[in-house]
């Protein structure tokens, strides 16, 4: 075994080891429970971040410790096609590459580019989940447009369009007018900006005027250019000052439009003059309140974001309309939204409309793809109709068929699902899976699972030309059909049969709506079981939070303070890191800014760590729901742990290799030590269990952490260096098993969350334990039992141990060193510590490298002496070495209050009514007897403190 622990030479060769050997896949043992996880598909348009790890980490950890409990495990991997995401980058590239933009290619050839971009994208992504450790089965890898995926996509949509529940209308949507698509919320990023909020006069008609005498009432809005788009003023209904208004009319500025004013909640009669201009075609709260009060609406941009020639005019059913003049001002066509404001309120201004402006603060919703302004739009898209979806999902998580960890996340489920709207799933994109639709030359449609379906059963004739939709389905519809697609649906396959409903999803709160949702309401929608009942697509779902930097804030590229995992695997210098954080950001302030934050944080680029410290750090910052602040010191701290792990390792190997260490039958003695540990080691076993059961990998790390560092490694092996030195040939023997079974344990412990480094122990210690089987990871994980636990050798070498750190403390006291050897006296009247004197003198003696142990008669002088009270002793040493009584004053004082709260304890105990009533006599008289014992000795140091004092 190597001197010197290096991950880079382990864990590349041990994955090509368990990947070559199948360890990955379901031992298809039916008698075995199963277990099953679907991974949340990374997209294929970028590499894998710090949020993949964390939660890949965490479904490795589950899956790892599943396998190793006998289960028929299965972790069914894949990517998903990322829609909009994949079309931008594949344009971009041509675009870079070729001068072209992807209009010019069609859109056979485009998708045909992307298919082949797609082969090294999956390829990356996938390498770098190995290098994670992921233990996926990697033949059952699927993609979110495989031929298998294409399948259920166009079974799921069809069965949902003839039961009512895909329609196809004209609504209110996100629109980016660059991409010129639609979006979902989860594409938007709101930005927050300083801007105006303008109050602009509208003139009543037919000659009423508002109660105080005015012809006019005053409007306001931070969007003067949808001006052209009103439909109606609204005010509210308990608004006093425009009671009388309320089904009147006034007339829309420039456009002369006579619109009604409306009672509605929607305005607020503290902001502003309490009037609201209603623009149901480009405002989604203005949409709502157009649907209430059944109004017009008007569209009056182009697809680009420009004003149009003409107004689109429909009813609130998105059907054409002749309501009012679609006509728009000249002036104001072909102009940009900027460009339309400013034009528009130079005209208002012009007819004295503008009462006021004022600064104000608003949050204006950008494409997190394109980067340009959202512009609401009236569009024709397909829509689910999910309210008969939700109810059921709903009730899943109430009956506890699903349950949320933590569970508080269900509130901000049913929330949302109490009060869900439609889902828009069309997208204008080339890149997806295209709607299983079919138009005829009148706009009549057809949905069928292809065209030679959709003629025969709607009897048409050859003759018709059919033409498929263009639109594709937005990208969460496929993934929302993974668990089950992933498995074989809508084939019954064995997988199908076998894994579903899968065990867990490990995901983000940030998706609850997007994703898992949807995840619900389609899969108990499509999949039943044999009783014909839906069946849930997982039973639990794990919620995570967001990684974040060291200072709280959310990793990203335009900040410079996103981190790969595989630098942190491999290591980065500082250039190259600076390089790959200022790639394709093309404004010099940013750049600059990045660099310093680099340069600061990073000045020496970042060290290599490899997988399993990256893992066991992940797996120690992991607390449930909560978002966790990378820590690069932790990261540091996790790497040493490593270290410790692989030179205690190295210990054991060199001291059993070769050697009796009786896992032949022969005979052997356990030592105190021995027994400690393997009890220790019990008991550790048992937490770590109950932290898995519980999801709390922080604890699992915090508890490996412990029982490797300061149990087995800190105190065990030295302990053991005592007895190698100085015990017979069966005491070896029982030394050497034990060190040998607690380090192969251990590291079957530690392997779902640290692999590489227990499986490379593990080949050679298996040896010793005459372990003929190839792998570390298909071994049994250990189990708690109470007869590997004794308490009296828990307290006796906890007692020893406490020995040892208070004469090392003493030793301090006196500055002497610790070569140096040293008399220690001892006072007690507790037989239990003269028995573990005698049975543990030899290893007092060396890890205290004592010349001589004294235990004290009664009454001896110890006045010129310096003290350490531990568990019912006193350990003292002479004061040859020193004339400055000032630390041994002090720490007299410590110990005389420690004494004093113990005393005041007993003393209330005992004034307990309760307690003398309800408690047996012996452990009555057992306390009053303590309680006299510690007034003696409160009493001896207090003598003795004031001896010193006199000194």
């Amino acid at each position: 075994m190597d001197k010197t622990y290096n991950p880079k030479d382990i864990e590349q060769p041990i994955y090509e080891f368990w990947e070559k050997q199948g360890y990955f896949k379901p031992h298809g043992d039916i008698t075995q429970e199963n277990f099953c996880i679907i991974m949340p598909p990374p997209n294929i348009t970028g590499v894998l971040h710090m949020g993949h790890a964390f939660q890949q980490t965490i479904m490795d950890i589950m899956i790892r410790y599943q396998r190793m409990q006998g289960k028929n495990t299965l972790w069914q991997t894949g990517t998903d096609h990322a829609g909009i995401a994949t079309q931008i980058i594949v344009g971009n590239m041509i675009s870079e590459e070729e001068g072209k933009n992807f209009q010019e290619y069609g859109r056979d050839a485009f998708v045909k580019k992307i298919w082949e971009w797609k082969k090294q994208a999956s390829f990356s992504i996938s390498q770098q989940m190995r290098r994670l450790g992921n233990s996926v089965d990697w033949e059952r890898e699927r993609f979110t447009m495989d031929k298998g995926s294409s399948s259920a996509v166009k079974e799921v949509f069809v069965r949902l369009y003839k039961d009512k529940l895909i329609y196809r209308r004209k609504r209110l949507v996100n629109w980016d007018t660059k991409l010129q698509t639609a979006i979902s919320d989860l594409e938007i990023e709101n930005i927050e900006k300083k801007g105006f909020i303008w109050y602009i006069r509208y003139m009543l008609s037919d000659g009423i005027t508002t109660n105080c005498g005015q012809r006019y009432i005053t409007i306001t809005t931070t969007r003067p250019e949808t001006i052209l788009g009103d439909t109606a003023v609204a005010v509210n209904p308990s608004d006093q000052r425009y009671q009388d208004l309320i089904g009147k009319f006034l007339i829309v500025p420039i456009v002369n439009r006579r619109i009604p004013i409306i009672s509605d909640m929607h305005a607020d009669q503290k902001k502003g003059t309490g009037c609201v201009k209603i623009t149901p075609g480009h405002d989604f709260n203005d949409y709502s309140v157009g649907s209430r009060h059944k109004l017009p609406m008007l569209n009056i941009l182009t697809l680009d974001g420009k004003v149009r020639d003409h107004a689109q005019v429909f009813d609130t059913e998105g059907k054409k309309s002749n309501i009012y003049d679609p006509i728009i001002p000249l002036e104001f066509r072909g102009l940009e939204c900027k460009l339309a404001r400013k034009e528009i309120l130079k005209a208002l201004d012009s007819l004295g409309l503008i009462d006021e402006i004022k600064p104000h603060h608003l949050t204006i919703p950008h494409s997190e793809r394109s980067g340009v302004v959202i512009e609401p739009i009236l569009t024709e898209q397909w829509y689910v109709h999910t309210k008969p979806l939700a109810k059921i999902a709903v009730e899943a998580v109430k009956s506890e068929k699903i349950r949320f960890v933590p569970k508080q996340y269900e509130n901000m489920y049913f929330a949302w699902m109490q009060n869900i709207e439609d889902w828009c799933i069309s997208r204008q994109l080339w890149w997806g899976h295209r709607i299983p639709a079919w138009y005829d030359q009148h706009g009549n449609y057809y949905v069928a699972r292809s065209e030679q379906e959709a003629r025969r059963e709607n009897n048409l004739s050859s003759e018709i030309d059919l033409t498929q939709e263009e639109d594709v389905l937005d990208t969460w519809f496929s993934s929302s059909l993974w668990t089950f697609s992933s498995l074989g649906w809508p084939l019954s396959t064995a997988d199908l049969q076998t894994f579903h409903p899968t065990s867990i999803l490990v995901s983000g709160f940030d998706i609850i709506f997007f994703w898992i949702a949807r995840m619900i309401m389609l899969t108990m929608y499509c999949v039943k079981n044999s009783k014909g009942m839906p069946e849930v697509p997982f039973k639990t779902i794990y919620i995570t939070g967001l990684i974040r930097d060291e200072n709280g804030k959310k990793m990203s590229k335009s900040k410079g303070n996103v981190i790969d995992p595989l630098e942190m695997i491999d290591g980065i210098s500082l250039n190259e890191m600076i390089k790959k954080r200022t790639e394709k950001i093309y404004k010099p302030k940013i750049i600059d800014k990045i660099r310093t934050i680099t340069q600061k944080q990073f000045p020496h680029g970042i060290k290599p760590y490899g997988a399993d410290a990256l893992r066991f750090t992940l797996a120690a910052l992991t607390s449930t729901g909560r978002d966790i602040h990378w820590d690069m010191k932790r990261l540091e701290g996790y790497r040493h742990f490593c270290n410790k792990l692989w030179n205690g390792s190295r210990f054991v190997l060199m001291n059993t290799v070769d050697k009796d260490c009786g896992f032949n039958k022969s005979d052997m003695i356990l030592s105190n030590p021995d027994i400690w540990i393997l009890s220790k080691f019990n008991n550790t076993v048992k937490a770590y269990h109950n932290a898995m059961e519980n999801y709390r990998f922080d604890l699992v790390a915090n508890i490996l952490h412990t029982f490797t560092w300061h149990q087995f490694c800190n105190w065990y092996l030295e302990f053991t260096k005592v007895i190698l030195n100085h015990g017979s040939e069966t005491e070896l023997r029982g030394t050497r098993n034990t060190l040998v079974y607690i380090l192969e344990s251990l590291l079957r412990l530690a392997h779902p969350v640290i692999p590489f480094i227990t499986e490379n122990i593990w080949q050679r210690i298996k040896i010793i334990r005459n372990i003929s089987d190839a792998t570390l990871m298909l071994q049994p994980i250990p189990q708690f039992s109470t007869k590997l636990i004794n308490e009296v050798a828990i307290k006796d070498i906890e007692w020893v141990k406490e020995a040892i750190i208070a004469t090392r403390d003493l030793r301090k006291i006196v500055n002497l060193s610790p070569d140096k050897s040293l008399n220690l006296l001892i006072r007690s009247q507790n037989q239990d510590v003269f028995r573990r004197i005698n049975q543990n003198l030899l290893l007092l003696k060396n890890l205290s490298r004592l010349d001589k142990l004294t235990l004290l008669k009664e009454g001896e002088d110890t006045s010129k002496t310096y003290s350490k009270l531990i568990n019912d002793a006193e350990l003292l040493i002479f004061n040859h070495h020193t004339t400055d009584y000032s630390i041994e004053i002090e720490n007299l004082k410590k110990d005389i209050i420690k004494l004093e709260i113990t005393i005041k304890k007993i003393n209330s105990k005992l004034k307990n009514k309760g307690f003398i009533t309800h408690a047996p006599s012996l452990i009555i008289s057992q306390e009053q007897k303590r309680l006299r014992e510690l007034e003696i000795e409160k009493d001896r140091l207090i003598n003795k403190q004031m001896m010193m004092l006199s000194l």
